[in-house]
């Protein structure tokens, strides 16, 4: 979360070096920016069988934790399409500017989503007050919206899910996979190796067959079970006491994924934006390396105090993302930038990574006062 919101902050400054920035969708090639999204999903799916047996732990039924995918799921997907849409705004059209609407757009998530302290486990008429308020903002909403161009206006659509709606998908997926499947981790492990071929033949012609697709790239899903895999190979050799088996295995996915991914690199070339498979299995073998050196420092040798400076955003993650949100949209409408100097160059990366440094310690502050997001 701190490099998502590093990297995003990243279109503020000048003369910023290619490697850090997002490849153009015809370039063959792997910037900073691109790794950072799938290493995410791979930790969704990290989290996904953790998530699912401290619940079952604690007495929650199969229909229950079905019941918490699909209402979670359904908060992605609802936020996502808001943030696609928000990129494809006629401000002309609309009896609001952008800035308002994307004010807006992130106040009616903190009302409907915000984990407000309950009396007792119950639901105050304060809190359905203000997500009922919620609500309305987000109709309000979607009522003004208007995008295409003056001749041909649109209403809010599907352009594509947005980062959060192919998380919700990712999450989705894999939840149903481990809820259902938990048990059986060889057919999960069979899963994910086919979601990999299906990211593949959506880059092959095949006749009579015509990309198969379960709504978004099989990457996304590919990524997401790959970070499964590496829990359940943790759980596995957790119970045998075998961290030193643990590690080579994730040393050994590392490397045949990177191989797998140089090796389809001819064929379709490394981009993020088309999600070639060469594009997804690089960064799994990206995604299991640091897993293993992150379990390796931290959980081996004991260096966590680090993490302490940016623990809000792994407990509060969603918050933590939405913040610059209301920061670009006041910037836009104040129009008071740093000064050119300020955000040129190393300086410049200098001042993004105190951005996300500063975004996270205000989300703790947040976390504080009460106010976190919670789906």
């Amino acid at each position: 979360m701190f490099l998502m919101i590093f990297v995003n902050d990243l279109w503020t400054l000048f003369e910023v070096p290619e490697w850090l920035e997002h490849a153009s969708a015809d370039a063959d090639r792997l910037g900073f920016s691109d790794v950072v999204f799938p290493v995410f999903l791979f930790i969704v799916g990290l989290s996904i069988p953790f998530a699912i047996n401290n619940r079952k732990s604690k007495g929650d039924s199969n229909a229950r934790i079905l019941y918490h995918i699909i209402v979670r799921t359904i908060a992605l997907l609802v936020m996502g399409v808001y943030m696609v849409n928000l990129e494809n705004i006629n401000a002309e059209l609309m009896p609001i500017s952008k800035n308002i609407w994307q004010l807006l757009m992130a106040l009616a998530i903190f009302l409907v989503w915000n984990k407000y302290q309950q009396k007792e486990g119950k639901v105050t008429k304060k809190e359905k007050s203000l997500r009922i308020v919620g609500v309305l903002v987000f109709i309000f909403l979607a009522v003004v919206f208007k995008g295409g161009s003056v001749e041909n206006p649109t209403l809010m659509k599907t352009y594509w899910w947005g980062i959060l709606g192919l998380i919700g998908w990712a999450y989705l997926v894999g939840a149903l996979i481990y809820l259902f499947l938990g048990k059986r981790p060889w057919v999960i492990v069979g899963i994910w190796v086919l979601f990999i071929l299906l990211n593949i033949q959506e880059f092959v012609s095949i006749p009579g067959i015509s990309g198969i697709r379960l709504v978004v790239s099989a990457s996304v899903y590919a990524s997401t079970l790959g970070g499964m895999v590496a829990s359940l190979l943790y759980l596995h050799f957790q119970d045998k006491k075998n961290t030193t088996s643990f590690l080579y295995g994730l040393g050994l996915l590392a490397l045949i994924m990177i191989l797998l991914g140089f090796a389809l690199r001819p064929e379709w070339g490394i981009s993020k934006i088309r999600a070639t498979p060469s594009w997804t299995t690089i960064c799994l073998g990206i995604s299991f390396g640091l897993f293993g050196l992150l379990y390796y420092l931290s959980d081996i040798r004991k260096w966590i105090g680090w993490a302490k400076l940016i623990g809000p955003a792994g407990t509060s993650t969603l918050t933590c993302y939405l913040i610059p949100y209301f920061h670009y949209a006041l910037l836009s409408m104040s129009a008071i930038y740093l000064p050119v100097a300020l955000r040129t160059g190393g300086v410049g990366i200098i001042k993004s990574l105190l951005y996300a440094f500063l975004v996270i310690q205000l989300t703790g502050l947040l976390g504080k006062m009460n106010i976190r997001l919670k789906i």
